[in-house]
């Protein structure tokens, strides 16, 4: 009787496959507690109890017990029912012998230290008002929030993401033409299999930026021309020039990783370039919520709704493991992304979503984001301060918003300053990381996340870091 199931406040699987039904469930158990399936100390079920599962007399389970209890296999006392007995640790073999020290060089590779670019500091997650915001969602939610839904997300999400994208970020979004991801990369794979299918073979981007993003478009059989970069940002006005690209993917408000906004010349001529050839932008706004020195930079979407696909996450704000993420979309695009979300799978949890459209609507979220817009600002100041103080002639650029910096260095010592990084236990990135594969190297430098340690770590990674500056 195979692939039955007993309980005992649990489901416990046995594969009765041996001659016999009493022997077929000593080997199961066998082997069950062998591979380890049954560990130590695990309670069985009850004689009675796995006898009415698997459709046997009791006598055949109790027989059962008591012989792997004189073998050593299970152990019996008055009031704490059968259980798995102890047993020696396996020996090793010599797999696991040269496993050992690999496993050991891992753990003493880990850096102490990380000033890797892209994560917020994790131990500042509201987890209270989070929690607060989903009791309150939940009890509030109508059951069909339980079933498959909409692919384009909950739409008390996409209304609470409309009023503050509109009043925040200056995009012009109604609730249905806002599709809910999981994640940039989710937005960003459903763009390229819409563009592909649109007939578009060649998507812009620039000069730097993320390979995981560049790497994603290619694989959605997209190339990926890169456009040129200077003081003032990218230099959009190449576009016209760029033969075939149907798009281009930016990051306007503050470009990764080399931290500056967009010239509102270059702005405006991207937008041109959509207008004229009917070209999408895809406005990566990852970030836009943290700006330190003056006003915010509006989303580029504002001055063309209709030519602007605009992608935003809570990955910055709040944090990556929520996996949730959001598109603005032209008009004309919002059935065809919806329709390719729901061929390949549904919108994020619900019950994030109802979580995450009270966080927003309470407040929750505004006071959140001022918080964190302090303390990182406060970080910033402390390590342009220990850069200036250190070595005074690192230049840090790209400080007017985000959780990162760019520490220039001399050239030829990103290389090495990333190495010696490493040898003190910093984790940091060298800025030609994140160069486009044709783009020439053109400065050395390191991006800073100052944004991902915790408090305790944030003195130490610091104190590194100028220890490897030159």
């Amino acid at each position: 009787m195979a692939n039955e199931w007993a309980t005992f406040g649990a489901d416990l699987h046995l594969d009765l496959a041996g001659q016999g039904l009493r022997h077929g469930l000593m080997d199961a158990l066998r082997e069950a507690v062998r591979s380890g399936r049954l560990a130590a100390g695990t309670r069985l079920p009850s004689s009675r109890s796995l006898a009415a599962d698997l459709g046997v007399a009791r006598n055949t389970v109790a027989d059962a017990y008591a012989e792997l209890v004189a073998e050593g296999w299970l152990t019996a006392r008055q009031g704490s029912g059968t259980r798995v007995a102890p047993r020696s640790a396996p020996r090793r073999t010599e797999r696991s012998r040269t496993a050992a020290p690999v496993a050991s060089r891992r753990a003493a590779g880990t850096p102490t230290y990380n000033l890797l670019a892209g994560t917020p500091d994790l131990a500042t997650f509201p987890r209270a008002d989070w929690l607060k915001a989903a009791r309150k969602a939940l009890m509030a939610a109508p059951n069909e929030a339980f079933g498959y839904g909409d692919p384009r997300g909950r739409v008390e999400l996409r209304t609470a993401l409309a009023e503050y994208l509109a009043r925040a970020r200056g995009v012009h979004a109604r609730p249905e033409r806002i599709v809910v991801c999981s994640g940039f990369v989710d937005g960003l794979m459903l763009m390229g299999r819409v563009l592909r299918d649109c007939g578009v073979r060649k998507v812009a981007v620039e000069s730097y930026g993320l390979d995981v993003h560049w790497n994603l478009l290619t694989r959605e059989g997209l190339r990926i021309p890169a456009l040129p970069f200077d003081e003032r940002g990218t230099r959009t006005e190449e576009l016209a020039t760029t033969s075939g690209a149907g798009a281009v993917l930016m990051t306007p408000a503050h470009q990764f990783p080399m931290g500056g906004a967009l010239h509102p010349d270059r702005r405006a001529a991207a937008v041109d370039w959509a207008r004229a050839t009917g070209g999408l932008i895809l406005e990566d706004d990852y970030d836009g919520e943290f700006r330190y020195d003056r006003q915010p930079v509006g989303a580029l979407q504002g001055l063309d709704p209709e030519r602007v696909v605009y992608l935003g996450t809570a990955s910055k704000s709040l944090a990556p493991g929520l996996r949730l993420a959001w598109m603005v979309l032209p008009e004309h695009l919002v059935e065809e992304v919806a329709a390719a979300k729901g061929g390949a799978e549904w919108a994020s949890p619900a019950t994030d979503q109802l979580t995450f459209a009270e966080f927003l609507g309470s407040g929750a979220y505004d006071r959140h984001v001022r918080a964190m817009r302090l303390r990182y600002r406060r970080r910033r100041d402390q390590l342009v301060a220990a850069v200036a103080a250190a070595s005074p002639g690192t230049r840090v650029s790209g400080i007017a918003a985000g959780l990162h910096a760019v520490l220039e260095l001399p050239e030829g010592t990103e290389a090495a300053t990333v190495s010696s990084a490493a040898f003190q236990g910093l984790a940091v990135m060298g800025i030609n990381r994140f160069r486009h594969p044709d783009t020439p190297v053109t400065k050395d430098a390191l991006v800073v996340g100052y944004g991902t340690p915790t408090d305790s770590a944030w003195t130490g990674a610091l104190e590194a870091l100028c220890r490897v500056l030159p």
